[in-house]
């Protein structure tokens, strides 16, 4: 999908015809609607029908799809969904979904990183959903990476849920105390180069003894991940015509080699010692080095705009575009987002879907996006001007209609989880780049073949 083609789709109006038919294939407000004339389940028991839905997400996110679980209950006197909150853990760990799977113990309805579907579905683990969608297309009604995000050999296997987009956060303080003047990346002068972040960054870096007590900017620290860095410097990860992945793609090498040199200079282990405690899964928000002020720059998603006001809402900070690796040249971010899946062996198949289609139709992502600064993936919502404040509008003009999407395939679990694997080696400095990237092309091309 190209830009034009995304930014056609979401910047073209969308009359009631084609909006009545979008709902309809997610079941958005039935009553509204006057029916979805989708398979949904009829009233006749007596007793509720109980759904268990899984996720893996914390607070502050974790509350709002508590309210959105409780509005979906008072409103479905025929449906109980209980949502239980699985330990936090990567995005591709899905080793409890599996063995529950395998078990027959599985829930009705899990939360899975969309980008991953592909990966699951060849799995055997997910349902296919499109019988149930009756013909409705999500490529008409959604954001088109979420949508194609969705599909595994011909099949859907989830409903986009919601997305969201990357930029870089600023603290005017700290800059202000080091001689920066924050006037300079602010967005309407455009992105800053990689070297001049490097400057600013150790031009604020402040030690006591051999330990760093505040930073400039830590690359890899909460949404610094490989694949942002290689899209930002022009690479690409997977050849569709090829059917090869393309971790040696000599921009991505590139990418992996300007973090290598930074965290060199900053020394990695004292970097590591920094940054550390704050990134293990399901860390409190309240624990990030940006939030406490310790460090004065950071890559990270549009949901941080819910946060800062709660946790830190004396702090004056700006948003602006990732950098580039030259001057002159545009800023590119990525996107990613979750979805909502139907395990293989779901007990409540029909109470499971009339859920699914609540939570990531209109009624769920309005709630979502508007709570937590996420964006909604429906294409009416994005529209839908009164979701964002001026901060978010950032996100949702600017930067989604070019954002770039990680590849989704049969194997996008792997490749993630050996991207990161090297990623972590060439961070530390243990590795270097194009040797961490070969191993990388190796072990994931491997498994792809049998798909290609």
């Amino acid at each position: 999908m190209t830009h034009d083609r995304f930014d056609d789709l979401l910047r073209a109006r969308i009359n009631r015809r084609a909006a009545l038919r979008g709902a309809a294939g997610l079941g958005v407000g039935a009553a509204a609607l006057g029916g979805t004339g989708l398979r949904r389940l009829t009233s006749a028991r007596q007793e509720k029908t109980p759904v268990t839905f899984w996720t893996t997400h914390v607070d502050p996110d974790l509350t709002v799809l508590k309210a959105i679980v409780a509005s979906f209950n008072a409103e479905n006197p025929d449906i109980e969904v209980t949502l239980t909150q699985l330990p936090p853990a990567e995005v591709t760990d899905v080793a409890k979904l599996m063995t529950a799977v395998r078990g027959g113990t599985g829930p009705d309805v899990y939360m899975l990183d969309r980008f991953i579907v592909a990966q699951r579905a060849a799995d055997g683990l997910l349902t296919d959903l499109t019988d149930y969608l009756q013909g409705a297309d999500l490529a008409e009604t959604h954001v088109p990476f979420a949508a194609a995000e969705a599909q595994f050999d011909g099949g859907t296997y989830a409903l986009p849920f919601d997305t969201d987009v990357r930029a870089l956060y600023y603290n005017k303080g700290m800059l202000q105390e080091g001689g920066i003047d924050p006037a300079e990346l602010d967005p309407a002068n455009g992105p800053i180069t990689y070297a001049r972040l490097k400057e600013i960054a150790f031009a604020l870096n402040k030690t006591e003894g051999d330990a760093y007590t505040q930073m400039g900017f830590v690359p890899y620290y909460n949404q610094g991940w490989h694949y942002g860095y290689g899209f930002s410097f022009g690479g690409d990860f997977f050849d569709e015509e090829a059917c090869q992945v393309t971790p040696d793609d000599p921009k991505v090498v590139q990418a992996f080699q300007w973090v290598y040199d930074y965290a060199a200079e900053a020394d990695p282990q004292k970097m590591q010692n920094f940054i550390q405690a704050a990134m293990k899964p399901g860390t409190p928000p309240q624990e990030s080095p940006f939030i406490q002020g310790r460090l004065a720059m950071m890559l990270t998603g549009d949901w941080q705009i819910a946060q800062q006001p709660k946790y830190a809402p004396d702090m004056d900070y700006g948003i602006t575009y990732i950098p580039v690796p030259e001057e002159g040249m545009e800023s590119e971010t990525w996107a990613g987002g979750w979805s909502m899946v139907m395990p293989e062996g779901a007990k409540e198949p029909e109470a499971a879907w009339t859920f699914m289609q609540y939570i990531a139709g209109e009624p769920g992502q309005r709630v979502y996006a508007k709570d937590t600064a996420h964006l909604p993936t429906i294409l009416t919502l994005l529209e839908d001007k009164t979701l964002f404040d001026e901060r978010h509008r950032f996100f949702s003009d600017e930067l989604i209609p070019t954002a770039n999407n990680r590849p989704p395939l049969p194997v996008g679990a792997l490749y993630w989880d050996q991207l990161t694997d090297a990623w972590q080696k060439v961070y530390r400095n243990e590795e270097e780049p194009a040797e961490a990237l070969a191993a990388v092309k190796e072990t994931v091309q491997a498994q792809m073949d049998q798909f290609c």
